[in-house]
């Protein structure tokens, strides 16, 4: 009996270590998983169907063996599938090592091919940004790039109209943290007969926005749970976020939020706490707009 107990613990040990190698250095440096969605939008008509905006979050910079790899990896393959927008939802930096302003030059290195492509990009920040102390760093810096950095604000996109003139609008919302996330003010500039596109870092402020005001929502922050039992639930209450009460990955259930309001949880790139993920690859997401109620 002993003899088989110690089998049968060696066997556990050795499928942890495997698992343990996985969740280090393959999933989360060679898989990069791609989302293609067709969503109807209120206000989408012939002349912008066919729109596609790409969505990324989370790189981490700074993280202890951070996901720059991959960063990269990700923002190619925004550039080669060529969307009309690129969004890029927030926690771009994670701690104060080894320093703010050369996390952000390592940032801004790896925005080139992005930068360079002449795609609308547009921006947020995250929580751990304004906890490093790096969000108006990063603000000024990505603005210089040629990036919006959208604070509880709206702005059209150039060149993408409806067939009678209205613009289609990318609302920024700031983090979900005091004083930061401000929905009335986002939605304050944005036509009632405009399609619009709302990105925020943190899912957790969806349910703030009015009905009908948030057909398209696109969040991050919670890395999908980062390490993930196959067939959880998409309610989670995750160790990083254990007082919140969130969407972890993919699309809200039927009914959460306001009528008419939908939202999208991407992966993002990096790691909190560890570098580790299991069962939640690093993710960039792709959303085709069409006509439609939602």
């Amino acid at each position: 009996m002993r003899r088989w107990l110690l089998r049968i613990g060696a066997a556990l040990g050795v499928l942890l270590t495997l698992l343990l190698v996985y969740g280090v250095l393959i999933e989360p440096r060679l898989v990069l998983d791609e989302v293609h969605a067709e969503v109807p939008l209120p206000h989408v008509d012939e002349e912008l169907a066919g729109t596609e905006v790409a969505v990324v979050s989370d790189f981490q910079l700074g993280m202890w063996f951070a996901n720059t790899g991959m960063v990269e990896r990700s923002l190619e393959t925004i550039v080669d599938e060529e969307p009309d927008i690129a969004l890029l939802a927030g926690d771009f930096l994670y701690s104060t090592d080894p320093g703010v302003e050369a996390q952000v030059d390592v940032l801004l290195e790896l925005l080139g091919p992005l930068l360079e492509s002449g795609i609308p990009t547009y921006a947020v920040l995250g929580n751990h940004d304004h906890a490093v102390d790096g969000a108006e760093e990063l603000t000024t810096a990505l603005e210089e790039a040629g990036v919006p950095v959208l604070r509880n604000e709206s702005v059209p996109v150039p060149g993408l109209r409806t067939a009678s003139g209205e613009a289609l609008h990318v609302v920024g919302v700031g983090p979900d943290r005091p004083g930061l996330a401000d929905v009335d003010a986002a939605l304050a500039d944005v036509p009632d007969g405009a399609p619009r596109v709302v990105l925020m870092h943190n899912p957790t402020v969806f349910d703030e926005f009015p009905a009908g005001t948030a057909p398209l929502v696109l969040a991050g922050h919670t890395h999908c749970g980062q390490v993930t039992l196959p067939g959880t639930p998409r309610w989670s209450y995750l160790a990083l976020t254990d007082e919140e009460k969130i969407v972890a990955d993919g699309w809200a259930p039927a009914g959460y939020g306001a009528e008419g309001n939908r939202m999208f949880v991407t992966c993002g790139i990096g790691f909190s706490l560890a570098p580790i993920r299991i069962n939640a690859p690093p993710q960039v997401a792709f959303f085709e707009l069409r006509p439609g109620d939602g």
